[in-house]
């Protein structure tokens, strides 16, 4: 299960630089994921099918993170809390960078709890739990 979540993990972070560049695989970035997903933060508790809408969610998400100056989201760390066999909490520390004008870039440190399935050796998210992300921008002086 550890590898097979840390391959998931590398990939994407890998996809997140790259739809960040502007140069997102959009097929590639939904293959992260499994046929249906749940989300849940303070802003409130959302699940959907992994569709063509859930890919223009994530356009639309990619272009708001460039549009405050997200310059690049890098993977800290990755902690499993095992459910069974094919289930984990995958506990994700990631640090994103941010451009600011006429400042130095900032970097901020949050955490995301992701559902994960593994079958036949392939690790999916299936849902993830994140922190309030406005405020916590906000703090920082972005968006």
């Amino acid at each position: 299960m550890e590898a097979a979540v840390s391959k998931l993990f590398e990939r994407y972070e890998r996809l997140f630089r790259q739809a960040l560049a502007g140069k997102a695989d959009m097929d590639e970035v939904a293959s992260l994921y499994a046929s249906d997903v749940i989300a849940a933060s303070p802003a409130g508790v959302m699940s959907g099918k992994n569709d063509e809408e859930f890919k223009r969610m994530m356009i639309q998400g990619y272009e708001h993170y460039r549009s405050i100056g997200t310059k690049e989201m890098m993977l800290r760390h990755v902690r499993l809390s095992p459910i069974d066999e094919s289930h984990c909490v995958a506990h994700v520390a990631w640090r994103a960078t941010y451009a600011r004008k006429n400042q130095p870039d900032t970097k901020i440190d949050f955490d995301v709890h992701y559902l994960v399935q593994v079958l036949d050796g392939e690790a999916k998210v299936f849902g993830w739990v994140s922190g309030d992300e406005q405020a916590l921008l906000k703090q920082h002086g972005i968006g």
